[in-house]
């Protein structure tokens, strides 16, 4: 097999080393239900309790405020739903952003099938949310605000702080789906004044299919699984506790020196950004120049069909994608790029390339030498 370049990281990410081994020895060895009493069951509980203090150190949160998930979607659904319906009696209003994730979107459009209305916000040509624009959709009976902390195919962080500031002001619940932005930034929930944040462990070099919600204490929640009483009687079903242990040792990597990584990562970044407008003048950049997250490039190319480059690239080693995994294989133009106002041939060609730890330079540059002529080529056709 050839040596892949792999530039897919918003995507998923390589499972670290560490994780690994954390994850084998609960698999061996600590195998037991976490709700049962005995010994064997005792030792798998200490695993989430220590999985649960890593997770809430690395968000500068209290342990009894992290809930573990099966991922992103999962949080995002638990944390709109939960909030519409426990503060029903409130008001059946909320507020997103037009370029949220699907798990965002998908979900207040369900909420909007229940009874509920859904302000969803517009944003800039760079896909930023208008913090002037969250205060004036507010409503006497608007109970929640969800505004993604980074967009995930363009890389625009947004001013969750400031957004989630108003909130605060007006009494209102203020969630944010930062599954982007751990282990790219540092992200502290007193800062963003969330009282509710996802995240997925696989963005940040831990396995799929654990993910946690961050709950402010003495925010009420409806819980989104009902049965047993695990995770204090708010998320029933038996815990995935190698999974949630390797989550752990995850974050607990992801917190260590964010700044400093993130650097590093935007040093390569800007190299990738640079060789591509010197090489594809004509190449547009999409999301802020300056407010994104550290790894990610997202262009789009005038006379390029999105697919046949991702495919070209894929035959010559590169691994990217054209925008969100979760909506690959769909024929309908990104939802984010026609929120920056790209029209539907246009933001169908889009590439959206996000570099992570394990990266080089030199892959760059071998990136920049193989994408120009392959575009080119597609634009000849």
């Amino acid at each position: 097999m050839m040596n892949r370049i792999y530039l897919d990281n918003a995507s998923t990410t390589a499972l670290s080393p560490e994780v690994f081994r954390e994850m084998e020895s609960a698999l061996k060895e600590c195998y037991g239900n976490p709700s049962s009493i005995h010994g064997t069951g005792r030792e798998a509980h200490r695993i989430l309790d220590r999985a649960r203090k890593r997770v809430a150190a690395a968000l500068g949160a209290a342990p009894q405020e992290i809930y573990f998930t099966s991922g992103g979607s999962e949080s995002d659904n638990w944390a709109i739903k939960g909030a519409a319906f426990s503060r029903a009696g409130k008001g059946r209003h909320l507020i997103t952003g037009a370029i949220e994730h699907h798990a965002v979107l998908n979900t207040c459009r369900w909420l909007e099938k229940q009874g509920f209305e859904v302000t969803f916000l517009p944003v800039d040509g760079e896909g930023r949310v208008d913090p002037d624009s969250v205060r004036k959709a507010i409503r006497p009976d608007t109970v929640l605000i969800s505004v993604m902390t980074a967009n995930n195919e363009i890389g625009t962080l947004q001013p969750v702080a400031e957004i989630g500031e108003i909130a605060r002001e007006h009494g209102i619940l203020f969630h944010t789906d930062a599954v982007q932005a751990i282990g790219a930034m540092k992200v502290d929930v007193g800062s963003l004044k969330a009282d509710l944040l996802s995240l997925s462990a696989h963005k940040f070099h831990g396995p799929k299919g654990a993910g946690a919600l961050y709950v402010r204490r003495g925010t009420k929640l409806d819980s989104l699984i009902h049965g047993g009483s695990q995770e204090r009687g708010m998320r029933a079903g038996t815990e995935n506790v190698p999974a949630i242990a390797g989550m752990g040792i995850a974050a607990e990597a992801a917190a260590e020196n964010p700044e400093a990584r993130a650097g590093r990562i935007a040093v390569l970044r800007n190299l990738l950004i640079r060789g591509i407008q010197d090489r594809v003048p004509e190449a547009i950049l999409n999301g802020s120049r300056t407010e994104r997250l550290p790894g990610n490039v997202h262009f789009t190319f005038p006379g390029v069909d999105g697919e046949a480059l991702l495919l070209r690239l894929d035959l010559a080693g590169i691994a990217c994608s054209g925008g969100s995994a979760c909506t690959s294989g769909s024929a309908e133009p990104s939802h984010v790029l026609a929120a920056i106002g790209q029209g539907p041939e246009l933001s169908r060609g889009g590439l959206r390339m996000t570099i992570g730890d394990l990266n080089t330079e030199e892959e760059i540059r071998e990136v920049l030498e193989i994408l120009p002529p392959i575009v080119r080529d597609l634009q000849r056709q």
